[in-house]
């Protein structure tokens, strides 16, 4: 009697390839324009240049994984059309990138959990079956890794420095922790790509994760808020559900493109 053949696994539906590239990108968009509010406003003028450079790096980032989510896609959409077109509830980012930025101890907490997020991800994703998705993920890494240590060192500076900065950046951890659940719930879609070997693996990663950030976290003499917290977990950001902020960020960033539609230069 001859064994049964194994065939491969059917290739991913577009849409799903298209939700993963349209998560990955536009939380690297939403996140870059947030760190571009800070320039001419940061504490000091090398952190005024360094948040611009990152900025740009994830505003590079969103543009490859856009462009190709256009092309995916295949409706004629590119890069700037998917960032400058679309409303609210078409964004895929997790709801923690959309947060206003605060004080300079918030957006380094924002930053730096986010940071851990990246590079644990984009390893496994560097990895895809998907040889494109790939390439991509690997180039991002590279900057992704001079990232989290940027923001790491920050919060051991504020965490292990004054009273104020200590209570400011264990204030921030506080209030962003609600939001981290959110990057490591896998829905079908990411449960489809993940057994494809295209996606990474999310709820796989979180304990990689949480070593990497506990470590930093105890290091700068901070404490992990407790996971028994009664504060709820808010998500629903890779649905298109947002807070408003998410509105009022794309009205300023969107504006002068859908002031002069068709405009190049």
């Amino acid at each position: 009697m001859t064994a049964p053949s194994v065939l491969p696994p059917p290739p991913p539906a577009p849409h799903d390839e298209l939700e993963l590239l349209l998560r990955l990108g536009d939380d690297r968009l939403v996140l870059g324009h947030r760190l571009s509010e800070w320039c001419g406003h940061a504490p000091i003028l090398e952190e005024d240049i360094a948040l611009a450079n990152v900025a740009l790096d994830l505003l590079g980032q969103a543009t490859m994984l856009l462009r190709r989510a256009g092309e995916v896609e295949g409706k004629g959409r590119d890069e700037d059309a998917l960032a400058y077109w679309r409303e609210a509830v078409e964004f895929r980012n997790c709801l923690l990138v959309e947060q206003p930025n605060g004080d300079f101890a918030f957006t380094m907490a924002r930053q730096f959990l986010f940071d851990v997020y990246a590079v644990v991800t984009l390893d496994a994703v560097s990895r895809s079956t998907n040889a494109e998705l790939a390439a991509i993920a690997a180039k991002a890494l590279k900057e992704a890794k001079y990232h989290v240590r940027h923001s790491g060192e920050w919060m051991l500076k504020l965490g292990d420095g004054t009273d104020e900065s200590h209570r400011r950046v264990q204030g921030a951890l506080d209030e962003l922790w609600r939001f981290t659940p959110e990057l490591f719930a896998a829905d079908d879609v990411a449960a489809r790509l993940a057994a494809e070997g295209i996606g990474p693996d999310l709820p796989a990663l979180r304990a990689h994760w949480h070593e990497l950030v506990h470590d930093v976290v105890e290091r700068a003499t901070l404490t992990l808020p407790h996971e028994s917290s009664h504060t709820p977990h808010l998500n629903g950001g890779r649905a298109g559900m947002h807070s408003e902020h998410l509105g009022h960020l794309l009205a300023e960033m969107q504006i002068v493109a859908r002031s002069h539609p068709g405009a190049k230069w």
